[in-house]
């Protein structure tokens, strides 16, 4: 056994204080003048990954790999090439990542033993079960690494798969049990319990399965907690540019919007070398936080940034598309984005600004069926998050067919659950679809209360095109005399206002689909208003959908 040196001790100490960089170059400067043991070969390559030197790492794992197969210890061999392997297959590596797990189970084979090693041989297998669709069949896989891990004891294998299996479960639509495995799976993180390679792993894949199912209370909560967990460790950059994508994400929902645009920026600086997604995730994150406050050039240049790191730009870039007043490649670009979509999850995310567009464009019937769509995933998601989302939609909708008494009580609930969630600007944004439904059933007090209310959250926010609306919605005439509508812009309200179409009203009045278009955007300008829901709210409360009136 090598005899420990005051710079080995040193580094020893620094890997247990998590002092990584300290580790790392104290480890280094041992080896430099007599060999290491294969444990501490191994500590030397957890520093280099935690601090992103990926090439370290493997050398060093490689390296402890070899000497504790020379000897004679198969097991921690088998773990040493296990996680050489994971570390290739999280890279897309997938032919020496499956040669690495081959020559663990190997090892482990060539001894007989029963031991943990064998429970996190079945986590690849597991993994690729789930990336294939088959989550019923990766969950039995799970369960099985789970019994291996509570029969040895092993907090870290114990972790790694009731997440694995939570993840399966949350796939399968079994969304409360998904969620209590997470749950129990981050108990280890919680009481410090596990190494710190996996805390981190579990950590963002908790985080990230949360997101996927809007369990948006669980992953503020884990978000936080990661957060702490990575400032503790000032030399990290392994899960630091991850932790700080989530944290951008917190920080936009609860309306802090600078910290929120600082942290995108802290996020690409200590992104890992091999980790372009996560650079792709703080873009668009940068991107959305852009277009909400009206810089619609820096948001496009964040979004096609963004998509160049291999992260679709959708449906932000279609909601910029709208801003810009481009609503018909608004939708094509959402739509098409939702037919590449095949999981439930993910359809979850994009649906919401597909109604939203398709409102605007006035394809009702579209929306309609889009929001059905939205209703039938409710399995998928958390229950409160898709219940609040849904009471938008249809309020939105309900709004825009003239249905304004029925979209009252749906918008309410909305901007109920939006508040329960501190999602800021998203509540303002439904207090305005609430001054629209109050003012078409002749309430325009209340309707004033609401547009006051977002418009001081649009301010504190500089949410510039909300601001803009707000305005636009507060200039507009009073008194019909003013309207200054033409007959035929008359009989295009009262169409627009029974939800139609331009094809459909096009084809009643026997005019062309373009002149539509016109009379809709002339109406718009006369009426001061920004949207069909708008107008169609103005043509009820003053009496305008009878065209012959």
């Amino acid at each position: 056994m090598t005899s420990v040196t005051p710079v080995l001790e040193r580094a020893r100490t620094a890997f247990r204080e998590r002092r990584w960089l300290d580790a790392l170059h104290g480890f280094e400067e041992a080896r430099s003048t007599r060999s290491l043991e294969a444990a501490d070969l191994w500590r030397l390559g957890v520093a280099a990954y935690l601090i992103g030197r990926e090439g370290e790492f493997v050398r060093a794992i490689q390296d402890a790999h070899r000497e504790y197969a020379d000897a004679g210890e198969p097991v921690a061999a088998a773990r040493s090439a296990f996680w050489l392997g994971f570390h290739l297959a999280t890279r897309g590596e997938m032919a020496p990542a499956t040669g690495w797990f081959g020559r663990a189970t190997r090892l482990l084979d060539g001894v007989g033993l029963d031991c943990a090693e064998r429970g996190y041989l079945m986590l690849p297998l597991g993994h690729g079960q789930l990336i294939a669709g088959e989550s019923a069949a990766c969950a039995r896989t799970a369960a099985a690494a789970v019994e291996i891990a509570e029969r040895f004891a092993d907090a870290d294998l114990l972790a790694l798969a009731l997440h694995l299996q939570g993840r399966a479960l949350l796939r399968d639509a079994r969304v409360p049990q998904g969620l209590a495995l997470l749950d129990e799976a981050m108990v280890g993180v919680a009481t410090g319990e596990l190494s710190p390679l996996v805390t981190g792993l579990v950590y963002c894949s908790v985080i990230g399965a949360c997101r996927e199912v809007l369990a948006l209370r669980r992953a503020h909560e884990w978000t936080e907690a990661l957060t702490s967990w990575c400032e503790s460790q000032p030399d990290l950059v392994a899960f630091a540019g991850e932790c700080r994508v989530h944290r951008a994400e917190l920080l936009q929902l609860q309306g802090a919007w600078d910290d929120a645009l600082s942290e995108t920026h802290r996020a690409a600086e200590r992104v890992e070398a091999n980790a372009p997604r996560v650079t792709g995730l703080a873009l668009y994150r940068r991107g959305e936080l852009h277009r909400l406050r009206g810089e619609l050039e820096a948001a496009e240049a964040a979004y096609r940034a963004a998509s160049r790191h291999g992260v679709e730009p959708q449906p932000g870039l279609a909601l910029l598309r709208l801003a810009q007043g481009d609503a018909a490649a608004a939708a094509a670009a959402v739509r098409r984005a939702v037919a590449e979509e095949t999981s439930a999850r993910r359809r979850i995310r994009l649906l919401p600004a597909l109604i939203e567009i398709l409102l605007e464009s006035g394809e009702i019937d579209d929306a309609r069926r889009t929001c059905d769509e939205l209703v039938s995933l409710a399995p998928a998601c958390a229950a409160d998050v898709h219940e609040t989302v849904v009471s938008q939609a249809r309020g939105s909708i309900a709004l825009a067919t003239g249905e304004a008494a029925d979209a009252l009580g749906l918008l309410r609930r909305a901007l109920q659950g939006w508040q329960s969630f501190g999602a800021r600007h998203e509540a303002a944004r439904v207090r305005v679809l609430l001054a629209l439904a109050c003012r078409a059933v002749g309430d325009e007090d209340s309707a004033d209360l609401e547009l006051d209310a977002a418009r001081t959250e649009f301010e504190r926010l500089l949410a510039a095109p909300d601001l803009a609306r707000i305005e636009s919605l507060r200039a507009r005439p009073r008194r019909r005399d003013d309207f200054s509508l033409t007959k035929r812009e008359r009989q295009v309200l009262a169409e627009v206002a029974t939800g139609r179409t331009n094809r459909a009203i096009a084809d009643a009045l026997s005019i062309s689909e373009r002149t539509v278009a016109r009379h809709v955007a002339n109406i718009f300008g006369k009426l001061g208003v920004s949207s069909r829901a708008a107008a169609t709210a103005f043509a009820y409360e003053h009496d305008l959908v009878d065209p012959s009136a």
